[in-house]
């Protein structure tokens, strides 16, 4: 049974960025910006909350290991859950669009995805460039990454090293957010990412938004709460 829609919150987690409720400046600036699909269709930003609530997550770069593993997670949310919820999950990156399927068939993720090339919605809704005083390596770990830092940083380096191209696949210093949007210009949720492991509790994030909670172990049980 799917959780009934959080009310609107002002209020981000682990994070000092708050947008203001209910139609942030911020957000009627980014919602006239362009996203790109798979197939290099450019739709605006709005399209994608506007008729319809939607967590909207925002990656570093498609190489990064973190996100990598972050979407990898992404992707154990059934479609069920969020059609239950009526609501829709959006990952935007900040690559070539061409990159898009490839990291779909690599973390096996199958809700939408789009691109942000010119990074114009990551710098609009403040998101941060750099590591900042919160590096890796401090108490502050995601709860969806599972490679350490000398690991991961190996196997992006050997993806991007054996791709048809040296590309990092956009901005490597560029960090992402998490949002709940929608329908309309309603801001349920904010939280921008302060480092490389800053991420938004995929849980957290699935419950503010009325959908159903996952187990992201091996055995993939329903958590019902």
């Amino acid at each position: 049974m799917a959780y009934p829609p959080a009310d609107p919150v002002t209020q981000q987690i682990c994070s000092t960025h708050v947008l203001q409720h209910p139609e942030p400046e911020e957000l009627r600036e980014a919602a006239q910006c362009l996203v790109v699909d798979a197939d290099g269709k450019k739709i605006p930003f709005r399209a994608l909350y506007g008729e319809q609530k939607a967590i909207v997550v925002f990656v570093r770069n498609f190489l990064c290991y973190t996100c990598k593993e972050y979407v990898e997670d992404l992707a154990k949310v059934p479609k069920s859950f969020l059609e239950d919820a009526n609501v829709r999950l959006i990952v935007i990156g900040q690559s070539s669009y061409h990159h898009i399927k490839p990291f779909c068939s690599l973390t096996g993720y199958i809700h939408e995805m789009y691109v942000d090339p010119q990074r114009e919605i990551y710098k609009t809704l403040g998101m941060k460039r750099g590591e900042g005083n919160n590096t890796p390596g401090t108490s502050v770990q995601s709860p969806h990454v599972k490679s350490n830092m000398l690991s991961g940083s190996i196997r992006s380096m050997w993806r991007a090293m054996t791709g048809p191209a040296f590309d990092f696949q956009g901005d490597p210093a560029q960090q992402g957010g998490t949002l709940i949007l929608g329908p309309g210009n309603e801001v349920h949720f904010l939280h921008l990412d302060k480092h490389r492991l800053d991420h938004a509790p995929i849980n957290t994030v699935l419950q503010l938004a009325g959908v159903k909670t996952v187990n992201f172990t091996n055995k993939s049980q329903i958590i019902d709460i």
